[in-house]
């Protein structure tokens, strides 16, 4: 379906600094622009997320399902509309994100993964994608330490887990290069922010 705004996404493993970025890229950009999750983004979603994130002994297949229909309810409520309205859209997590946790981490079938994002995005594709890219190992322990205990199951995956979320991003990014930037988050927060807005206005100069 036809996109009348512009659609931009954030990715990248736990610690990446994604919800940081994305507030200052709002901030940065000014009027007119949405900022939103995944999982989550409407109240329905947000009941899914915190299933996903807190349910112990929950299968891949289970969290392949209940991201899927969390996206579907996203998008259908927050996402197409404000699109259609010509906003800014902003995305912490999306399709990608999907490709790399239950794809690359979890092992399962690329092409299921695709086909059940078609159907909850209803053909809906970021026109632009940043993977804050950095070694798990820093990700992980950026997060502060008196948080670690309530932190959500992610977190507490093993290292090994971590790596392979990565390899999947990275395997996106060389997919689709023309949509997926690359930025380097072992930077400071403001060279991170300087980086994301050069690739914001290269896209609007194409």
């Amino acid at each position: 379906m036809a996109q009348h705004g512009i659609f931009i996404t954030f990715e990248g493993v736990e610690g990446a600094g994604k919800t940081v970025q994305v507030q200052r890229f709002a901030t940065a950009l000014g009027a007119n622009v949405l900022v939103t999750r995944e999982p989550g983004g409407t109240p329905i979603s947000e009941r899914i997320r915190e299933v996903f994130l807190t349910a112990e002994g929950i299968t891949a297949k289970t969290e392949l399902l209940l991201i899927a229909a969390a996206r579907a309810q996203h998008v259908a409520e927050v996402i197409r509309p404000a699109l259609e309205a010509n906003q800014i859209v902003l995305c912490d997590r999306f399709i990608d994100a999907t490709v790399a946790y239950q794809g690359y981490r979890s092992g399962i079938e690329l092409a299921l993964i695709n086909q059940l994002n078609r159907l909850a995005t209803c053909g809906i594709t970021p026109n632009l994608t940043f993977v804050l890219d950095l070694p798990p190992e820093i990700g992980l322990q950026r997060k502060p330490q008196q948080d670690k205990a309530c932190s959500d199951r992610l977190h507490r995956e093993p290292l090994e887990f971590h790596h392979k979320v990565r390899e999947g991003y990275l395997a996106v990014a060389r997919a689709e290069p023309h949509r997926v930037k690359l930025i380097d988050a072992t930077q400071d927060a403001d060279a991170v922010h300087a980086a994301l807005l050069a690739e914001y206005q290269k896209y609007l100069s194409r």
